[in-house]
């Protein structure tokens, strides 16, 4: 698995489209920075940018990788490897890529500008940590499309779908619903469907960590009162890592039963 593990990641970075996305994230990193003047304000500016862009790069880049290399994966599967080494090699390739280039393009102009003597430092190292396990999250999920769809138009088509459902349309349908259920104490609902969506729990996390919860009125205090503690906080961790594990156990689960 090492050996595919390395192979796709320096395919990867050897590819104009990773050199795009670092130099995207540098770029931007830059601009805010002359603009805000600020590294506080230049996080939370960054923080919208994020929890959209960086699950919808994650999911193309996933979707598109896979088909782009079937052939070179056929060419493994005739070879005494196990199925599950050859497409974890992938995908951890493929994430760790994309994390990579996240971490390299914001981290450098920020340290340039003086984060290591900031205390925003922790509060763009949640940023990255969470950008991080989106990646992971969202390549996982892209790999799935991509297993259990052979036409490359229905995989890319529900990829994109599965990245709007979670971006915008689960959020209408939840606020939707707390708002005909207003007479009803939904603050475990609240608490629940955040993290059954590991954008909004990504987005909550940084909002909190921020303090700048009182934006989201008596959500925000619900939510700090859970998200805000140190259990609260370990919890989303823990939510967070079982949406990276439950899709790469059914990566593993697919690959074996797949007939190629």
């Amino acid at each position: 698995m090492l050996k595919i593990l390395k192979y796709s990641f320096f395919d990867l970075m050897r590819s104009r489209w990773s050199y795009v996305y670092f130099a995207f994230y540098l770029l931007l990193g830059i601009v805010l920075l002359f603009l805000n003047n600020d590294l506080s304000k230049a996080v939370i500016t960054l923080m919208n940018v994020i929890i959209v862009l960086v699950p919808l790069i994650g999911t193309i880049f996933g979707v598109m990788y896979y088909y782009n290399s079937k052939e070179f994966t056929e060419l493994l599967l005739a070879q005494p490897l196990k199925r599950s080494s050859i497409f974890l090699g992938q995908y951890l390739g493929v994430a760790l890529s994309l994390s990579m280039s996240l971490i390299l393009g914001l981290g450098i102009p920020f340290v340039f500008y003086g984060l290591l003597k900031s205390n925003a430092i922790w509060d763009f190292s949640l940023l990255l940590i969470t950008g991080t396990f989106l990646t992971l999250i969202f390549t996982a999920l892209a790999f799935n499309i991509a297993l259990s769809n052979e036409n490359k138009i229905k995989g890319f088509g529900y990829a994109i779908l599965l990245w709007l459902f979670l971006a915008i349309i689960y959020d209408g349908i939840f606020l939707m619903t707390l708002i005909l259920f207003e007479d009803y104490p939904l603050d475990k609902l609240s608490l629940i469907g955040t993290m059954l969506n590991p954008i909004d729990l990504s987005r909550t996390l940084i909002l909190l960590k921020l303090d700048i919860s009182a934006l989201l009125g008596y959500t925000g205090a619900v939510f700090k009162q859970f998200f805000g503690t140190s259990f609260g906080l370990i919890i989303s961790f823990i939510m967070l890592t079982v949406w990276v594990i439950l899709p790469v156990l059914r990566i593993v689960f697919k690959s074996k039963k797949k007939d190629f």
